[in-house]
C-alpha cells in the first residue's frame, strides 16, 4: 500500500472529509549519482562564485531576485518564511466547473485521494455528485510549503486530485504564429478520406503494460548484467526520513442544508506545517 504523504480533509462549505493523499506517478527517470572513484564516497555541489571560481562560505550566501538585467533584490530569509502560505492541512473547494473548462495544458502533477477516519460516506457522496453532474471541484491546497490550484474528480470509485498551473504559467496558442497555411487549409477530400483509413489501421487499445523506457531499460539490465559479476560498490545513504503530522479533522457529515444556507464554518485549527525531507542533489 503506497505511503500517505499528506493528511487532512477535503473542505466545501460546512463539510469536511478527512483524507490521506498518495501520489499518483512515480519517477522512471534513471539518476546518476557522483561518487568519488577513489572511495565511492557521494560528491556533493560545491558553493563557488561564479566570476572569482573561489569557494564561498554559506553564511556569505544570501537569496536574491533579478529586478533587472544584473540587478538583483536580496530576500532574507525571514521575509521569505513570513511569505508561504500558512499549512492549513486542508484542501479548501471554492467552486465547481464544467470538467471540459480546463484545458489540458494547464494539468500537473496527478494524486490519489482516499477517505480516513471515519469519512467514507461522505467522500463517496462528494465522488458521486461529481460524477452525476460532470463537473470538478476547483480547490487550493498547500503542499510542502507551496499553495498550490487543484482540481478533484472522480475515477471508478475514488476521487483524484490534480495540481494545476497558475494561469500565468500556461502560455496561449499566440506564440505559435500559426499562419494561412494552417489557420486556413484547404484539405482535400481524398487526402482527409486516406489520413483516416491510416488512423484507423494503426489503431488499438490502450495497453500501458505494453510500453516502456527504453532508455531505463537498457541502463538497468546494465545495471544487473554489471552487478552479476560482483561489480558493486556500497555508498553511504544520506537520505533523511521526516515524520508528517495529520490535521485534527471534525467529521461532519450532515451539515450539508447549513452549507446551503450560506453559514460560515468555524475557523480550522491551526497545525504545523509537516516536516520537509531533506535529500540528496542528483546529477542527470
Amino acid at each position: 500500500m503506497a505511503r500517505a504523504i499528506w493528511k487532512g480533509a477535503i473542505s466545501f462549505g460546512l463539510v469536511h472529509i478527512p483524507v490521506s493523499l498518495t501520489t499518483a506517478v512515480s519517477s522512471e527517470r534513471i539518476d546518476f549519482d557522483w561518487l568519488d572513484k577513489r572511495s565511492m564516497d557521494p560528491v556533493g555541489y560545491k558553493r563557488i562564485n561564479k566570476v572569482t571560481g573561489k569557494d564561498i562560505d554559506k553564511d556569505n550566501i544570501v537569496k536574491g531576485v533579478e529586478y533587472e538585467k544584473g540587478r538583483y533584490v536580496v530576500i532574507s530569509e525571514d521575509e521569505i518564511r513570513k511569505a508561504r502560505p500558512e499549512a492549513t492541512q486542508t484542501i479548501d473547494i471554492f467552486s465547481f466547473v464544467e470538467a471540459q473548462e480546463i484545458p489540458l495544458q494547464a494539468f500537473d502533477t496527478p494524486y490519489y485521494l482516499a477517505p480516513d477516519k471515519r469519512g467514507g460516506k461522505v467522500y463517496a457522496l462528494l465522488r458521486q455528485t461529481l460524477e452525476s453532474t460532470g463537473k470538478v471541484a476547483l480547490a487550493r491546497v498547500v503542499l510542502h510549503t507551496q499553495q498550490h490550484l487543484a482540481l478533484l474528480r472522480p475515477l471508478e470509485d475514488a476521487l483524484v486530485m490534480i495540481t494545476l498551473r497558475w494561469p500565468a504559467q500556461v502560455r496561449g496558442l499566440e506564440g505559435l504564429e500559426l499562419d494561412s497555411s494552417v489557420t486556413d487549409a484547404k484539405i482535400d477530400k481524398r487526402e482527409l478520406q486516406m489520413a483516416k483509413r491510416l488512423v484507423e489501421d494503426m489503431s488499438g487499445t490502450w495497453t500501458p503494460e505494453e510500453y516502456q523506457d527504453d532508455f531505463k531499460q537498457t541502463i538497468m539490465d546494465l545495471v544487473e548484467e554489471k552487478a552479476s559479476k560482483g561489480k558493486i560498490a556500497t555508498v553511504t545513504s544520506l537520505d533523511e526520513e521526516g515524520e508528517q503530522k495529520g490535521a485534527d479533522i471534525i467529521d461532519l457529515t450532515d451539515l450539508l442544508k447549513r452549507s446551503l444556507a450560506g453559514k460560515k464554518p468555524a475557523p480550522a485549527k491551526k497545525t504545523e506545517a509537516p516536516a520537509k525531507r531533506t535529500t540528496r542533489k542528483k546529477a542527470s
